[in-house]
């Protein structure tokens, strides 16, 4: 059974993936990320969310060279979504 994990992210790292330029998420493995969930990633100002997020499904996980307890998933997004836009 797949899940769906909701992260917040940094404006930053936010504008690459949605770009396509960084098509990976390295985070703490605190949620048992596994091949075929999804990331539903909502950007995050550390102040506020900011009604824009990303849907992603991990293609790719690794523990290579990584801090204890982090991985690095390779991810390709599915959505691209403004929150406003669904009001």
């Amino acid at each position: 059974m797949y899940k769906t994990h909701e992260l917040k992210i940094l404006p930053w790292f936010f504008e690459p993936v949605r770009a396509g330029d960084k098509p990976f998420e390295i985070r703490k493995n605190d949620r048992d990320f596994k091949i075929g969930d999804s990331l539903l990633l909502c950007e995050w100002t550390a102040l506020k969310y900011t009604g824009e997020f990303l849907v992603a499904r991990i293609t790719f996980i690794t523990n290579y060279a990584q801090q204890d307890d982090y991985v690095v998933m390779g991810i390709e997004v599915l959505e691209d979504k403004n929150i406003q836009e669904n009001v």
